[in-house]
C-alpha cells in the first residue's frame, strides 16, 4: 500500500540505497544530471523531487516506485559489508580535508603580499581572510583549496595547525611576526620576507582568493569576525568543534558564492 512520505523520508531511503550501491553523492548526482550540493539537500530532507528526478534515481538505484513509496519498503541486507565500507570511504574522500602544506603556505604569503601593509591586518583578520578562502573555493568547486581545517572559537573559524607552519615560516625567514599598537591595543602581524610562488595556485584558486580579499581585507577584526558568526559552517557547529566543508552548501546570501540551479532544464 502506498503512503505520503516526508521529504525526509524519502531522503533517508535515497541516502541508504545510495550507501548500498557504494555511489558517493557526487557519483549519483551526476548520473541524475542534478548538482551534488541538489542531492545532498534532497538526502537531509530539505528539498522535495519533481516525478523525472525520482523516475532517474528508480533507474540508476534500482527500485520499483510502488515500491520505494510502499510503507513495507526496506532497502536489501544482503550487500556484503565491503560495499558499505567502500561507500563511506567514497563519500568521505571528498569532504574530510587533508592539508597541502605546501600550497597553504603560498595562500598565506600571497595574503600577506597583498595585505600585509594593511595596519587593519592583524592575526583576527588573517585567520578570516583564510578561512573565506578555503570554504568559499570548496562551495564553488568541491574541492579543498589548501585542504587546512579549522575550529570554531569564539572570535570565529581559526585554521589549525598554524602555529607549527608559521614558526616553520619564521624559521627559514619567509616572514616576520610584529607587534604593533592598533587603536590603543597590541597587535600581531605578520610581514612577507618572501614572494608566494603561484605556479602553485590555479587560477581558479587565486581569483577566489582575490575576491576575498577584495571584500574583505579592509574590515576591522570586529567586523569580520562578527561576519563569521552568521556564515553557516559556524553557526551549525558546536564550540571547539572541527567544521565541516560540506557546510558550505547550505550558506545563503551575502556568504553563498554559488548560484544554485534546481537543473529543471534537466526534468524532461
Amino acid at each position: 500500500m502506498n503512503i505520503e512520505l516526508s521529504q525526509k523520508q524519502i531522503g533517508q531511503r535515497i541516502t541508504e540505497l545510495r550507501k548500498m550501491k557504494g555511489l558517493s553523492q557526487e557519483d549519483l548526482a551526476k548520473s541524475v544530471k542534478i548538482s551534488r550540493p541538489s542531492l545532498a539537500q534532497i538526502e537531509l530532507g530539505n528539498r522535495g523531487l519533481n516525478v523525472f528526478e525520482l523516475q532517474r534515481l528508480s533507474l540508476v538505484l534500482g527500485f520499483s516506485l510502488d515500491d520505494f513509496m510502499s510503507k513495507s519498503f526496506s532497502v536489501s541486507q544482503d550487500v556484503e559489508g565491503k560495499t558499505e565500507a567502500k561507500s563511506k570511504k567514497t563519500d568521505e574522500r571528498i569532504s574530510v580535508p587533508t592539508l597541502q602544506v605546501k600550497k597553504f603556505k603560498n595562500v598565506l604569503l600571497y595574503i600577506l603580499e597583498r595585505c600585509a601593509g594593511k595596519p587593519n591586518v592583524g592575526e583576527m583578520v588573517l585567520y578570516k581572510l583564510l578561512y573565506f578562502s578555503d570554504f568559499n573555493y570548496y562551495e564553488l568547486y568541491e574541492e579543498h583549496l589548501t585542504g587546512a581545517k579549522y575550529r570554531k572559537l569564539p572570535y570565529g573559524p581559526v585554521p589549525q595547525k598554524l602555529d607549527i607552519i608559521i614558526n616553520q615560516m619564521m624559521e627559514k625567514g619567509i616572514i616576520q611576526r610584529i607587534k604593533t599598537e592598533y587603536y590603543d591595543k597590541m597587535q600581531t602581524r605578520y610581514i612577507p620576507l618572501a614572494k608566494a610562488d603561484l605556479t602553485e595556485l590555479k587560477a581558479s584558486e587565486k581569483e577566489v582568493i582575490d575576491r576575498v580579499i577584495e571584500q574583505m581585507s579592509d574590515w576591522s577584526a570586529a567586523m569580520i569576525s562578527n561576519y563569521s558568526h552568521g556564515d553557516k559552517p559556524w553557526k551549525a557547529t558546536d564550540s571547539n568543534e572541527e567544521i565541516n566543508y560540506e557546510l558550505a552548501f547550505y550558506r545563503r546570501p551575502p556568504y553563498s558564492v554559488r548560484v544554485y540551479q534546481e537543473d529543471e532544464e534537466d526534468s524532461i
